[in-house]
């Protein structure tokens, strides 16, 4: 028998690098919380899969030709994958509690206070302005606007803005109450506001993706991309008259871009590179981030707590976040915590909203800010 290439069939686990090794028991954890946790289920486990096959050596499935480098070169630089997801989003989010509520824009607008503040503190910790703008975008707490901005402004920290950006998104109902308990008084909590229904005609509902696009394209061109996709699958949810494309952007295009786009992501996760202090760094920036925003939601509301003469329930504004409709039902639990007839669904709901339209507004700031560095 001929054992000369005996050596061959051992030059993969030989090239197994200790950074190799926890970066797939960190793939595994990712999948664990996924199957076990339910924690964002469509985007943990392909990630955490992608980082299975980023770590096994002399593959060659991340190479520029390899399985993954071809999705990555085709759904990231190009950033379609995003881009679809968006128009899957469109076409599940009802904007007509926003649309019933106006005042609410402005707690999804306080609910971006996290990006803003992230972004300066990246700056002092040494990361650059492109970096720090990318890690800044976890404040969104929206996984394809962070992926979206990152891959056009730091692309090599894709992988640790992105598994930062899902992981704490899935761990909302955990990092959102004690900021909300905090902040808020027993009296503040347990304001009952009406929920008086008024009605949104068909045509305002049709003609508010027309206009948002237009006049955010207007404003900020670099966010087109970004605003116009999202709407369009909300104008296709409005009119009703494609519901065929509406349920396939809903279903089949969002559930195949996200798998294909969480392998990416996972591809992006190889242990020499990843395993490094910036990547810690992100993390807990990327936490406080999420803080940051409950924090900035919430003391809005405890301003429009005062304005309206004690009318207005402050937990409302912690739902003017992107993470739609986690967030809303988080502030109707906690509310009823304190006051189990408290109904504030319906008005998170409107914060809510404005928080996942907010968040694509913002990503679109932060590129047309530093658009003359890209």
């Amino acid at each position: 028998m001929d054992f000369s290439n005996l050596s061959i069939l051992l030059s993969a686990p030989a090239s197994l690098t200790w950074q190799n090794v926890v970066m797939m028991i960190a793939g595994g954890v990712l999948i664990y919380l996924a199957v076990a946790k339910d924690y964002e289920p469509m985007l943990l486990l392909p990630i955490g899969f992608g980082s299975f096959l980023a770590n096994l050596p002399l593959t060659g499935i991340t190479g520029e030709h390899g399985f993954l480098g071809i999705l990555y070169q085709f759904g990231i630089e190009t950033e379609l994958f995003p881009l679809l997801i968006f128009i899957g989003i469109g076409a599940m989010t009802d904007f007509g509690p926003l649309l019933e509520m106006p005042k609410m824009a402005l707690l999804g607008a306080a609910g971006q206070l996290g990006i803003f503040l992230t972004l300066i503190l990246a700056l002092i910790l040494g990361f650059d302005m492109n970096e720090a703008g990318s890690i800044g975008i976890i404040g969104a707490i929206d996984g394809p606007t962070a992926i979206y901005v990152s891959s056009k402004l730091a692309p090599h920290l894709l992988g640790a803005i992105a598994v930062t950006a899902y992981s704490y998104m899935s761990l909302v109902p955990i990092i959102q109450p004690p900021v909300m308990r905090f902040l808020t008084t027993d009296e503040e909590r347990k304001v009952r506001m009406p929920y008086t229904q008024r009605e949104v005609s068909r045509t305002v509902r049709i003609l508010f993706p027309i206009v948002v696009t237009i006049v955010i394209s207007l404003l900020a061109p670099v966010a087109s991309p970004l605003i116009s996709t999202l709407m369009l699958g909300n104008l296709m949810r409005e009119t009703g008259a494609v519901d065929r494309l509406s349920k396939a952007a809903q279903n089949e295009i969002a559930n195949v871009a996200t798998l294909f786009l969480g392998l990416c992501i996972g591809g992006t996760m190889e242990g020499n590179n990843f395993i490094k202090i910036d990547t810690l760094l992100i993390l807990g920036v990327g936490l406080l981030a999420f803080v940051l925003d409950t924090a900035g939601g919430v003391m809005f509301g405890k301003l429009m707590y005062v304005l309206s003469g004690k009318k207005f329930n402050p937990l409302i504004g912690a739902a003017g976040i992107s993470a739609f409709p986690m967030s809303a039902r988080i502030v109707q639990r906690l509310g009823q915590e304190y006051d189990f007839e408290n109904f504030l669904l319906m008005h998170a709901m409107g914060a809510n909203a404005a928080g996942q339209l907010s968040s694509v507004v913002a990503g679109g700031v932060v590129l047309a800010l530093l658009a003359g560095v890209l």
